[in-house]
């Protein structure tokens, strides 16, 4: 016998349906090896569409195949992809009585494989149109359960009808209580509580639970596997209510609520008849609010509707219950770890709004004081990413909580929390550039942010100095300038800029990325300079913006003398401050430089020809001249380029290179190499730089 992996689905199928046309009496081979074979194949690779389409014309056409083959191919029937309505409605046509219809015992099956491919169905629609036709089979006892489980997936309130309720109860006493019946009629109370009373709903009822999770769980490996597959069980309906809700969160005791509207009259609106945006629009102020409003917290739809339509009194609803989950965990009364499956969901309604109410930051308030900050840490910090901008103290409150959470005296906690501050300022830039009125804004809270970072930006220089800490740190910076470009913002907020010994620790890194990434960060902060002391920006700068001009012009002059002017340390020049370096040590680092090297300098051991991260690139960018001009030089540089050392080169028949070239060249070198910052901060600095690039 071949092998399931040497086998041809589609062969395969074709020798059933040629069997199929054929009494098994009057065949000449027996069909069992090609069932195993077919139901193996299903089980491991699953059906394609047109593949599926065929096998279910074949369990719903009579024909000589036997019910044990017909129920294992039905057992095996994995779909890949979407489920079409074709197929459904092969599936509905097939139910009921009649010599043609399909066994009882198979149409239970197959009522069964509906249940558990209802999430990939291709229109779900579809069921909800052939429900009467579904309903009227409630009194076939053999398929009544599966039946049931289906009714009660497909349920919306159009579908709950008086003469319904009255057949589910007359067939109820019947059949002595059946509990499929009784759990079908506590789905139709949920949308008519006020018309459905009595004992009819006490008994034993059916929960409804998926017939089989280790097929769905084997169906979803098959998903996962096909190229064209789509993660449904991820993505929700933005405008549909999202009636799987209760299933998301696992592990959990206490199920999330979902969206019902109790207590609703005949013509009222409900969010549960809402399936796309137009009918969301037609009926957004005749939409009754659900009974469980803390639904929003997972539901897209409540979402929408709750931002359309605010509410105060549903926000506070939603604020006491939970508060009322964290005082269950807090007295010992709740299992804590229902706090971190809320989190979860708190967590995707943060990131599906891209908002943070302020009952959710009242439950933050809580959380973090029952929080031990040793899991999930990233789901908390994105979640409080988009805390909006408000006034300093009262952000401080949440940020103190989170960092006594977080901080373990290790560098791993304070990158995470450095890394949450950039996202942080990154979402306020995205909130401030779309806010309409500005001057309402608490715009001081920017720039104690920022001098709070500069602290803890600080402190990982000393705790974890390596090149990746280095980068996280500029990238904070990056945001915080990119923030200060804008004139609109400007005109509201006071300029920070980076502590001096930071700039200083950063400049003198072991990295070439690290002071590229750097020098482009004091090029964007001079232009914000520019610009807040420019007409573009209506105000005069503050007392204390003048004096961090006059620090940050040292930056400027400090780095220039050290890469370009080759006097560096120096504090000679207007607002030079020798980066910080004290004066009575400088003796000794010239005295340590000559004994290394005679030819060394101090002054001029950091620009662009020896300095320990630029000289590399330098005497590449010549020995890359010197490769096109190979055939007319008689003598190649050695290195490390001077200018005297050039003038030299000439007269030895090498290069004929002027100094102001080979300085130029090697910035547009370290640009082309991926390098720019070091070019940017030079061409936007030095005068002669600036007279050459225009």
């Amino acid at each position: 016998m071949s092998s399931p992996e040497g086998d041809d689905l589609g062969r395969l199928i074709g020798d059933l349906e040629a069997a199929s046309k054929v009494p098994a009496k009057r065949r000449q081979v027996g069909i069992k090896s090609t069932i195993d074979r077919t139901t193996s194949l299903l089980s491991d690779k699953g059906a394609l569409p047109d593949e599926l389409a065929r096998l279910v014309e074949l369990l719903t056409v009579r024909n000589h195949l036997d019910q044990a083959s017909l129920a294992a191919i039905l057992r095996n029937l994995y779909p890949l992809g979407k489920v079409s309505d074709e197929v459904v409605l092969r599936f509905v046509g097939a139910l009921g009585h009649g010599q043609l219809k399909p066994s009882l015992p198979l149409q239970a099956l197959m009522l069964r494989w509906l249940v558990m491919v209802y999430h990939l169905l291709e229109s779900p629609t579809i069921l909800s149109q052939a429900y009467g036709v579904l309903f009227n089979l409630l009194d076939t006892a053999a398929i009544r359960p599966p039946l049931c489980h289906l009714l009660a997936l497909v349920t919306r309130r159009k579908h709950v009808r008086p003469f319904r309720i009255q057949a589910i109860l007359n067939l109820s006493r019947q059949t002595g209580g059946d509990p499929n019946l009784t759990g079908l009629l506590r789905v139709f109370k949920n949308y008519y509580p006020e018309i459905i009373v009595g004992d009819a709903t006490k008994g034993r009822a059916a929960a409804f639970k998926h017939p089989d999770p280790q097929w769905r769980a084997r169906l979803d490996e098959i998903q996962q596997q096909h190229p064209e597959h789509q993660d449904d069980g991820g993505l929700r309906n933005g405008f549909a209510v999202n009636h799987a809700l209760g299933r998301r969160l696992k592990g959990t005791k206490a199920l999330f609520p979902t969206v019902h509207t109790l207590h609703a009259q005949e013509s009222s609106v409900t969010l549960e008849e809402i399936d796309s945006a137009e009918s969301l629009a037609k009926n957004l102020e005749k939409i009754e609010l659900p009974t469980q409003l803390v639904a929003v917290l997972a539901d897209p739809l409540l979402q929408k509707f709750l931002l359309l339509r605010p509410d105060a009194e549903a926000f506070s609803r939603i604020a006491n219950w939970l508060m009322a989950c964290l005082d269950d965990v807090a007295r010992g009364d709740a299992d804590p770890a229902y706090l971190e499956d809320l989190l979860v969901v708190i967590h995707d309604y943060a990131v599906s709004t891209k908002t943070l109410p302020p009952l959710l930051l009242t439950f933050f308030e809580r959380y973090l004081s029952v929080w031990h900050g040793s899991e999930k840490w990233d789901m908390v910090l994105e979640a409080l990413s988009f805390v909006p901008l408000l006034e300093f103290k009262d952000l401080s409150k949440i940020l103190e909580q989170l960092e006594h959470s977080i901080l373990d005296n290790t560098s791993a906690s304070q990158i995470a929390l450095l890394k949450f501050y950039t996202l942080l300022l990154r979402r306020w830039i995205v909130a401030v550039e779309a806010a309409e009125h500005l001057d309402s804004l608490p715009w001081a809270s920017i720039p104690e942010l920022i001098e709070h970072v500069n602290r803890l930006a600080l402190t990982l220089t000393q705790t974890s100095p390596t090149v990746g800490t280095y980068l996280i740190i500029l990238d904070f910076y990056a945001a915080a300038s990119m923030l200060y470009s804008k004139p609109r913002i400007l005109e509201h907020i006071d300029i920070t800029i980076p502590p001096p010994i930071l700039v200083y620790l950063l400049f003198f890194s072991r990295s070439l990325a690290v002071m590229s990434r750097l020098c482009g960060v004091l090029v964007a902060y001079k232009r914000v300079w520019e610009a807040a002391m420019s007409s573009a920006v209506r105000r005069e700068l503050s007392q204390h913006e003048r004096a961090q001009v006059n620090v940050f012009n040292g930056f400027l002059m400090d780095v220039c003398n050290c890469l370009w002017r080759g006097r560096a340390f120096s504090m000679t020049d207007v607002n030079a401050q020798g980066c910080r370096i004290p004066r009575s040590i400088q003796p000794a680092l010239e005295s340590y430089l000559r004994a290394a090297d005679p030819d060394l300098s101090l002054s001029t051991v950091f620009d662009l020809s020896h300095s320990p991260l630029l000289c590399l690139q330098s005497i590449s960018f010549v020995r890359l001249l010197e490769e096109v001009d190979l055939e007319v030089i008689r003598s190649r540089h050695a290195g490390p380029v001077t200018q005297s050392s050039l003038s030299q080169l000439a007269q030895r028949g090498g290069l004929r290179l002027s100094w102001q070239e080979y300085r130029s060249g090697v910035l547009d070198y370290l640009e082309s190499k991926g390098f720019p910052g070091v070019s940017q901060l030079m061409h936007n600095t030095m005068k002669n730089l600036m007279k050459a690039r225009r």
